[in-house]
C-alpha cells in the first residue's frame, strides 16, 4: 500500500485504490457514465474532451484522468482544447 494524494479531491490517504474511499463511489458513477456515453454515442461526435465533459457531466480533469484507467486505455484520444 501507498500513501497517495486523491485526484479527485487532494486529500491523502492510505491504499491500494486510485482514489480515496470518501471518491471512490464518485469515481464509480463516473466510470458508468463515460462506459455508457461511449457504447451509446462512440467517440466520434466529440471534438474535444470539454465537449465530452459537457455531454457527460463529468468534470475535464477527471475524464483525463479515466482515459489513462486501464479500462479506457486505446479507446479514445481527444484534443484537450
Amino acid at each position: 500500500m501507498e500513501f497517495k494524494k486523491c485526484p479527485r479531491c487532494g486529500n491523502f490517504f492510505h491504499s491500494d485504490m486510485d482514489v480515496c474511499q470518501n471518491c471512490k463511489t464518485n469515481e464509480l458513477l463516473d466510470m458508468r457514465k463515460l462506459k455508457d456515453y461511449i457504447e451509446t454515442n462512440g467517440t466520434k461526435g466529440c471534438s474535444n474532451i470539454q465537449q465530452m465533459a459537457v455531454d457527460t457531466g463529468i468534470n475535464a480533469k477527471n475524464l483525463n484522468r479515466l482515459f489513462e484507467n486501464d479500462e479506457f486505455s486505446g479507446i479514445v484520444k481527444l484534443d484537450n482544447k
